[in-house]
């Protein structure tokens, strides 16, 4: 399958995901506002969803996938036909070491949830016992979903090395279906009770997701075998891998942990809530590019790197990153310049209130800023898991945290939650020039001239767009706070101009030809 092609389908599947999961938001803010009880289940539901990113979209994937085909491949080599039983088995091994450390690891967690939430929040020094409580409660509810998706990321990680892309991207739809029938027919009538029916949908989801990967290995003839656990020399290495992937996949999310965080302590009650919110809807463009790309193009580096072709592998992270700036970089001005607009209009209702939209949109706006650098994490870090280097992204992860974590203690005081936004923006931006500058003193990634005539004709169309919605934002912006079918008509109309507005721009400036996108959609061999 076709780079494009890929992320398409990854992407056009996230979509889904992502407009259900706003759904899932406005109705949660609806009802549960920016008060106690949001910022209570929110940070339950930080732990257990930090554990989703690094396992169902980072290092699971990133060390798991490469193994997989490496085995597929030898075995092949060494006896045809025989390379899709070998994959299994293997990761039959692998099941059965996983599945009994987490549920060992979740019973852990789950019975440490006062002190974990404590090392998290300092016990809300804003909201006192009552809150603390809640919070420790939904975080007993939410964590077995911990162990749930991960093993959804190992079947996942399957399906996707047998290109088969789609059944792993759409299983994040079935969280949002749960969550949202649960907000709309068993809420309760407090803000508390419709937080212990949400957390109870995030299990109940992992449930869902992990029959329905079930399901999908079966039709495609995967079925593992649960064994004795038995570290055998692939196991090793895959767990010797899997800790500094974890922090290297993770850096993003990690970062976002230490800002809740933060905010939890020192800033007032809401914030928490306001970053949340912003994050949701700054997440929007890495879940339908970054991890649609990034997903897509791991196999084919690994196939690449494996047989030795380095150009070929050089190109086709040269051509995801400029396909990452050409979706990403337009997103990231629109979310800045409509900051306010785009809050006003999904979120503003029920308990939100208007003073909530300023707050959650100041921490939109900053966010903004990092969206290219968030996606193209997505896209440089398969180039070092593709070669099984595992350490030097945790390395380049661990100095990103470190640079958040003060950037977060120097902008906190002056700006509050938004400076908490900018610290996570300006460390996302730190990880990716790094991560690029170590791959091209390897002589493993160049920029070619062609991603660099693209990138200057890409910001200049992303700029004639930002301009165009400065000035739609104040005619658009009174018809967000009314009735549904106006918002509706309004966001609409701000999105659909804003993007024609780009694609004009972006046809004028020859950012791309129409003979470059069918080259893009060319299925290429799986050598190559």
């Amino acid at each position: 399958m076709s780079l494009l092609r890929a992320s398409g389908v990854i992407g056009g599947l996230t979509l889904v995901s992502r407009i259900l999961g706003m759904v899932r938001d406005m109705l949660v803010a609806r009802y549960l506002g920016a008060g106690l009880a949001s910022d209570a289940f929110l940070i339950a539901w930080r732990l257990p969803n930090l554990f989703r990113a690094l396992f169902a979209e980072g290092a699971f994937a990133a060390v798991f996938v490469p193994m997989f085909n490496r085995t597929m491949a030898q075995a092949d080599k060494d006896s045809p036909g025989s390379g899709k039983a070998a994959a299994i088995a293997f990761a039959g091994q692998i099941l059965s070491v996983l599945f009994p450390f987490l549920l060992i690891f979740t019973g852990l967690m789950m019975v440490l949830a006062a002190p974990v939430v404590w090392a998290m929040t300092g016990g809300f020094p804003d909201g006192g016992v009552e809150k603390f409580n809640l919070a420790v409660t939904l975080t007993q509810i939410t964590f077995p979903y911990l162990a749930l998706i991960s093993l959804v990321s190992l079947l996942g990680g399957i399906l996707n090395s047998l290109d088969r892309f789609w059944v792993n991207a759409a299983a994040p739809v079935l969280l949002n279906i749960c969550m949202i029938v649960a907000v709309l027919f068993f809420r309760g009538d407090t803000e508390v009770a419709t937080a212990h029916t949400q957390a109870i949908a995030v299990t109940v989801s992992g449930a869902a997701q992990l029959l329905w990967l079930i399901w999908s290995c079966r039709r495609a003839g995967v079925v593992l075998r649960l064994g004795r656990p038995r570290l055998s020399p692939p196991v090793k290495r895959l767990l010797a891998l899997i800790g500094p992937a974890a922090l290297g996949a993770g850096a993003i999310q990690f970062n976002l942990l230490v800002s809740t965080s933060l905010a939890a302590r020192f800033l007032p009650q809401g914030a928490v809530s306001y970053l949340y919110y912003a994050d949701r809807l700054n997440q929007l463009p890495l879940g339908l590019i970054g991890i649609g790309v990034g997903t897509a193009i791991l196999p084919a580096l690994s196939r690449q790197i494996g047989s030795g072709n380095e150009a070929a592998a050089s190109h086709t992270q040269n051509r995801a990153m400029e396909l990452a700036l050409f979706l990403s970089l337009p997103a990231a001005v629109a979310l800045c310049v409509s900051a306010v607009p785009l809050i006003r209009g999904l979120l503003q209702h029920g308990v939100f209130t208007a003073a909530d939209t300023i707050g959650a949109s100041g921490a939109l706006a900053a966010f903004a800023i990092g969206v290219p650098a968030y996606v193209l994490i997505k896209v440089l870090t398969p180039g070092f898991y593709a070669r099984q280097d595992t350490k030097t992204p945790v390395r380049v992860a661990v100095f990103s945290m470190l640079f958040n974590l003060v950037g977060n203690l120097v902008l906190i005081w002056p700006l509050g939650h938004v400076g908490v936004a900018v610290s996570t923006a300006i460390a996302a931006w730190v990880n990716v020039i790094v991560l690029y500058w170590l791959l091209h003193r390897r002589d493993q990634l160049r920029m070619d001239d062609r991603f660099r005539a693209k990138a200057i004709r890409i910001l200049g169309a992303s700029a004639v767009m930002g301009a165009a919605l400065w000035f739609l934002n104040p005619l658009l912006d009174p018809y967000m706070a009314r009735g549904l079918m106006e918002r509706v008509a309004a966001l609409a109309l701000l999105c659909g101009l804003g993007g024609l507005v780009y694609a004009v721009a972006a046809l004028a400036l020859k950012t791309y030809a129409i003979s470059e996108l069918r080259s893009l959609f060319r299925r290429p061999s799986r050598t190559s």
